[in-house]
């Protein structure tokens, strides 16, 4: 007789309580008030979009360790040279973003369906810049994910011989709709291909892209807007917290993953209030640069830069361009330059550099405006949505 092993089981996803329902709705009515926004066909909207894909990008690969600013990132993000990253931050920055462009592809693809090699695909172009990361193979061994501080290591991944059970099974899961809410389901994603590890490298960010899949499949409108990659970059200590509580340091698949849903749930509520926050606020801005450079005599493209750099960001003749590019319109290299001398004899900008270098960043004049906006903005709310809880009834 042939006894057939049954593949391994998978974290689960813990009954969703009263509390939590409260909290996915308000993330949901969050995220309409959102789309409201976005359906209307404002310029500074194309801005906000391209910079919230650039922060996405910064803060999954920040938590790895590859920190870039985030002018650099942008630069990256539309396919530019950055001004400072490292190349292999660079490198690992840009395997993210062509991840990422094709997850937004996939994102109504019709007769979709996952499968283990898309997910491969998905880490090849991520970490193919390195070929002893096995970009696009599954790991072939033994892995420990380590504390770079005290050397200690912190995870044991599945066993090497159950990984490709334990991924049939957790592609399978992806193609069920169990009518969980996305949220739920592309939380619990990030989890168990966290939790496998089924790469030698990458892990982590597989996980966080394979979460903005999910989220993207379920029809938002702006998928990059609904992303938490941003709020896990700023929680990074949290967020391994969270993952070591859950995961207990090794593959154990039965543990209680309510922390991990939590934190998730807990993500989304605070990034949404952010971009909620982040696109009042920069209607306000874009609309007081029209007037700035209305007044100035200046081409009402020239808010693009000028919005950028109020932002912080360094101003470069190539990436200027870049962004036009992304919209499907062509400013030539001699066109921008004017436009940014233009922008430095009004005493918008200020010159740094030469050559490659060149570069400009916002005036006083610039920055006084934004200060004036974020003075005015209310009290932001950071508390925890499950502090204070009812018991549930026995």
């Amino acid at each position: 007789m042939i006894i057939v092993a049954r593949p391994p089981d998978l974290f689960a996803t813990p009954p969703v309580t009263e509390r939590e329902e409260e909290v996915i709705q308000e993330i949901e009515s969050l995220k309409e008030r959102l789309r409201l926004h976005l359906n209307e066909p404002r310029r500074w909207i194309g801005s906000l979009r391209r910079l919230s894909f650039a922060r996405n990008i910064q803060g999954s690969n920040s938590i790895e360790g590859y920190d870039a600013a985030l002018d650099d990132a942008a630069a990256v993000a539309v396919g530019e040279e950055p001004l400072d990253a490292t190349t292999e931050t660079t490198l690992a920055l840009d395997g993210y973003r062509r991840a990422m462009t094709y997850v937004l592809q996939l994102a109504d693809e019709p007769g979709f369906e996952y499968n283990e090699q898309l997910l491969k695909s998905l880490h090849f172009m991520m970490t193919g810049y390195d070929l002893k990361n096995r970009p696009g193979r599954w790991r072939a061994g033994t892995i420990y994910v380590r504390n770079d501080e005290t050397g200690d290591i912190v995870y044991d991944g599945a066993d090497i011989e159950v990984v490709p059970d334990l991924m049939r099974k957790f592609v399978d899961s992806l193609n069920n709709d169990p009518g969980q809410p996305t949220i739920v389901r592309a939380a619990m994603a990030h989890l168990n291909l966290v939790m496998i590890h089924p790469f030698r490298d990458g892990n982590g960010r597989m996980a966080r892209c394979l979460q903005s899949l999910v989220l993207a499949r379920s029809g938002v409108s702006s998928p990059i807007f609904m992303s938490v990659e941003e709020y896990l970059g700023r929680n990074t200590t949290k967020y391994f917290d969270v993952l070591a509580t859950v995961g207990g340091g090794r593959w154990q698949p039965g543990r209680d993953t309510r922390p991990w849903l939590r934190f998730m749930l807990t993500a989304h509520l605070r990034q949404a209030r952010t971009m909620l926050i982040r696109m009042r606020e920069s209607e306000r801005m874009w609309v007081a640069l029209e007037h700035m450079t209305s007044q100035a005599g200046l081409p009402e493209r020239t808010v693009t830069a000028l919005f950028d750099a109020s932002l912080g960001l360094r101003i470069r003749n190539a990436t200027y361009r870049a962004n036009f590019e992304q919209a499907d319109e062509e400013v030539s290299d001699q066109v921008a330059g004017r436009d940014l001398r233009q922008l430095v004899d009004t005493g918008f900008l200020i010159p740094h550099g030469a050559k490659r270098g060149r570069h400009y960043t916002a005036s006083d004049k610039v920055l006084d405006v934004r200060r004036k906006i974020i003075a005015s903005r209310d009290p932001r709310d950071d508390s925890d949505p499950f502090a204070i809880e009812q018991p549930q009834p026995f």
